[in-house]
């Protein structure tokens, strides 16, 4: 997949266009695409670097994402450096530390406390402070799909050590942290694993 191939699409289905005819691509895979070809990956092409200016175009696009109030609680602290990657990777377990080896960048994710799902300082329904993580998690999801659309992969990873974390990013103690998720080039094609049967998972009334 070449980087920038799915830009055109994404941005038009993302910002909506400011004609009255509908957006149009005459190339490159279409979204569907982009949602069935995403994959967590956990062998990465040490040999592929990603840029400070491609990871800003990631995360402006993935500030589209909706949120609470538009509150846009989530953060994103980015190691893009050798040390400080190799830091991150020592706080994320054995297991996603071999998963993410070659991966360029690393971010940490987070969300400020209180914002989403709070007015006036109080609790709006019994959710309370789980609607910070589920506009985190909203967001985290644009930015894997756009990511995909760039032409990168991406890992997001929940086993991690929070308080290191938080240390070696000087994250304030009023944001909430969330997951780690890998940036990088995937070094081969992973399975697609099943999907639980629709009946499942949706009731029609």
């Amino acid at each position: 997949m070449k980087r920038h191939l799915f830009l055109p699409l994404l941005l038009a289905v993302l910002l909506g266009s400011c004609t009255s005819e509908p957006a149009t691509t005459t190339s490159g895979p279409s979204f569907h695409e982009v949602v069935t070809t995403r994959r967590s990956i956990r062998n990465y092409d040490a040999t592929k670097t990603i840029s400070e200016a491609e990871v800003r175009q990631l995360i402006t696009l993935t500030q589209e994402a909706p949120s609470w109030a538009n509150g846009q609680p989530t953060k994103y602290y980015v190691a893009m450096t050798p040390e400080k990657v190799a830091a991150v990777q020592e706080l994320v377990g054995d297991f996603n530390k071999r998963n993410v080896q070659g991966a360029p960048v690393l971010m940490v994710s987070t969300y400020e406390k209180t914002k989403s799902g709070f007015f006036q300082g109080q609790a709006t329904n019994e959710i309370g402070e789980g609607w910070g993580a589920y506009d985190n998690g909203v967001s985290n999801a644009y930015l894997v799909l756009i990511a995909r659309a760039m032409g990168f992969d991406t890992l997001i990873m929940g086993m991690r050590d929070s308080d290191p974390l938080r240390t070696l990013f000087n994250i304030p103690d009023s944001e909430t942290i969330m997951a780690v998720i890998s940036l990088g080039y995937r070094a081969a094609e992973p399975n697609r694993p099943g999907r639980r049967p629709l009946e499942e998972i949706v009731s029609f009334h």
